[in-house]
């Protein structure tokens, strides 16, 4: 297969044809994730855009953050934030109708940005032109592969599309995006081509997250999706549904997706994970990762999201039978963000988990029904007292959690349970006698890497890699994994699967393979591990 060389895209050229308002389409699809759909950011992490005084005080420095990127000290309505935006790819008309939708949004009430403006204060940044940003945004070479394999690049993402999952069958894969459009490969030549909208079954005229594909027995797909649910008077939802498709046919081309399960809880702002991932047990039953509405059981302070901390749905692993009328059955309590989980072939279920903004070692937990895993009361196997943070909830009375597996290393966060601060444990699945070393009999896991630029001085990264990870039991039945790095650095690699016997793709979210040099989001691509 022959990768055409990566040329200028034309990145407004398709999203501002097809978009009602371009300038909330690139917030939705590049700024909301960290400034949230409300604007009001996270307090003490990202900064607000609704009504900031840094907008109208420093706009010149406004319009670099998204041509050059920002690090440093700054101050937003009297608090301070430090930490890092990267550059956005996006050319001068672009970055002009982001602006001016934030500028008159929330109450914000800016002079109009226009294309001309942009671009006389990009000539000033390290990137003075478009061309020379998106010519830093390259995809970075490969990496080395262990021994026994090979790696090839099999596909890049188009234009404006992040991908965060994958979903194959019968020769056939399928990429769903964060903002729900599915797209299916070509394999004579590696394009990627949409077969599912997000106007086939989304309301997209409200913020959406859709994180989980797969295939069913049934030969369905099944897709998740999260959406704000505004109400007047009153604090928003978060409407959460389960799709499905009809059966796809022999060309690989799904149906519309229907809701087949939906259920709402209080959107919490900034820390609202959603559900992400579903697969299919071993024992046929549905499950999902439902991830937590706060950062660490705080009670929102942004209106007008809900003060409510954590509720029963989420910080969870659900279950479901597919079979029938669906009824939400709640597996395990306590997982602050598990994006992955997979099954070993004993059939124990194993996930790994995001962990908070505070400096704490993130977590592969071997789940139980009816146990917890401590969040929100503690982190990894770290002692009750002292607190993470100030907020932190006493745990209730008589309830006892379940520690996370120990990284014996030499990788991934040595001595931990489980993984470095940050490094954002993400697709996971299960390798067997088929892999050669490191992976054989091995949990491959790949880590997103930090968002929260812990260190400007260190010229290091967490995560940004795949691992092998060996896990064995103790006798007391605690785990322990011995971990290897696989592959070293990629952009942000999000999910993994199987697709042959000693073959696996590996997505990458986006181009950049560290934090540190500030380049901020295209979208990436799927590569090819495979045995010699």
């Amino acid at each position: 297969m022959t990768i055409r060389p990566l040329l200028i895209p034309a990145l407004t050229v398709s999203l501002l044809a097809n978009a009602a308002d371009p300038g909330e389409a690139l917030y939705q699809q590049r700024c909301q994730v960290c400034h949230q759909p409300s604007g009001l950011g996270v307090p003490g992490v990202f900064p607000p855009l609704a009504g900031a005084d840094f907008l109208v005080n420093q706009r010149e420095r406004s319009i670099k953050a998204l041509c050059e990127g920002l690090i440093g000290k700054i101050t937003v309505n009297g608090l301070q934030y430090s930490g890092q935006m990267p550059a956005q790819a996006l050319d001068d008309a672009a970055v002009a109708a982001v602006l001016n939708y934030i500028g008159t949004s929330w109450g914000n009430k800016l002079p109009t940005f226009t294309p001309q403006e942009i671009a006389a204060v990009r000539a000033k940044t390290k990137f003075p032109t478009v061309e020379k940003l998106f010519a830093a945004m390259q995809f970075a070479p490969l990496p080395q592969p262990p021994a026994g394999y090979k790696l090839r690049e099999l596909a890049r993402l188009p234009d404006g599309e992040f991908g965060v999952r994958m979903a194959t069958r019968d020769g056939h894969l399928w990429v769903l995006t964060q903002t729900g459009t599915v797209l299916l490969l070509d394999p004579r030549t590696g394009a990627l081509l949409p077969v599912i909208t997000p106007a086939d079954y989304l309301d997209t005229t409200r913020s959406t997250q859709t994180l989980g594909i797969t295939v069913g027995p049934d030969a369905r797909l099944w897709l998740t999706s999260n959406q704000q649910l505004k109400r007047e008077n009153t604090y928003p939802l978060n409407e959460v549904t389960i799709w499905r498709t009809p059966p796809v046919g022999p060309d690989g081309h799904p149906g519309k997706p229907t809701v087949w399960f939906r259920t709402t809880y209080p959107h919490g702002g900034g820390f609202t994970h959603g559900i992400s991932h579903i697969a299919f047990g071993p024992d046929g039953l549905l499950y999902l990762s439902s991830g937590s509405r706060t950062d660490g059981g705080e009670k929102s302070t942004n209106h007008p999201d809900s003060p409510a901390g954590e509720t029963d749905l989420t910080a969870a692993i659900w279950r479901l039978d597919p079979a029938t009328t669906p009824k939400l059955e709640i597996l395990a309590h306590g997982i602050r963000n598990p994006y992955g989980f997979a099954w070993d072939p004993a059939g124990n279920l194993f996930t790994v988990t995001n962990g908070p903004d505070a400096n704490t070692p993130e977590e592969m937990d071997h789940i139980l029904p009816g146990h917890h895993y401590g969040f929100p009361y503690q982190y990894s196997d770290l002692p009750l007292i002292p607190k993470p943070y100030p907020h932190t909830p006493d745990a209730p009375a008589g309830l006892t959690f379940t520690l996370p597996v120990k990284n014996l290393g030499p990788a991934g966060g040595t001595g931990l349970s489980t993984f470095d601060p940050h490094s954002s444990p993400a697709g996971t699945i299960w390798c067997g006698e088929d892999f050669p070393e490191p992976l054989r009999n091995a949990f491959l896991v790949t880590r997103y890497g930090n968002l929260l630029d812990e260190s400007k001085t260190s010229l290091t990264d967490a995560g940004f890699d795949v691992l092998a990870m060996k896990l064995t039991r103790t006798p007391s039945g605690t785990w322990t994994a011995n971990t290897t790095t696989v592959l070293a650095p990629l952009g942000r690699p999000i999910d993994a699967i199987r697709t042959a016997p000693g073959t696996v793709l590996i997505l990458d979210y986006t181009r950049p393979t560290n934090m540190r040099d500030g380049l901020g989001w295209m979208p990436g691509r799927i590569i090819e591990l495979r045995k010699k």
